[in-house]
C-alpha cells in the first residue's frame, strides 16, 4: 500500500511570510541634448509618459534649462520599458534623445 491509513489525521505545517514590501520604484530621466527638438521632447512626453501638454512643455522647459528631468517614477520593469520606447522613438526620428532611470 501507500501508507495511508484509515483515521489518521493528517496536520500541515507552513510558514506564512508576514512581512511584505513594496517594489522599488525607479525615477525616468530625460537628459538634454543640443539636436532633439522641444517638439518631439514634449511629444515623447505626452505618448510615452501620458502627460498632458501643460505638464509635458513644463518638464519639457526644466529637461532644457536643468539639463536633466524627472518624466516619472514607476516600478522597475515599467521604467525600462518607458526608457526603451523613448530610445526607439528618438532612433526612428533621427533623434540622439537620453533617457535614463534611476532607483528613488
Amino acid at each position: 500500500m501507500d501508507g495511508y491509513v484509515p483515521g489518521e489525521e493528517e496536520t500541515v505545517l507552513s510558514e506564512v511570510d508576514a512581512e511584505t514590501r513594496e517594489p522599488a520604484m525607479y525615477r525616468v530621466l530625460l537628459h538634454n541634448d543640443d539636436y532633439t527638438t522641444m517638439d518631439f521632447v514634449v511629444a515623447v512626453l505626452m505618448g510615452v509618459f501620458n502627460k498632458s501638454l501643460e505638464e509635458a512643455t513644463r518638464i519639457m522647459l526644466n529637461v532644457h534649462q536643468s539639463g536633466i528631468g524627472v518624466c516619472g517614477v514607476f516600478t522597475f520593469e515599467v521604467a525600462e520599458t518607458k526608457v526603451q520606447m523613448v530610445h526607439e522613438l528618438a532612433r526612428e526620428n533621427g533623434f540622439p534623445l537620453k533617457c535614463t532611470m534611476e532607483r528613488e
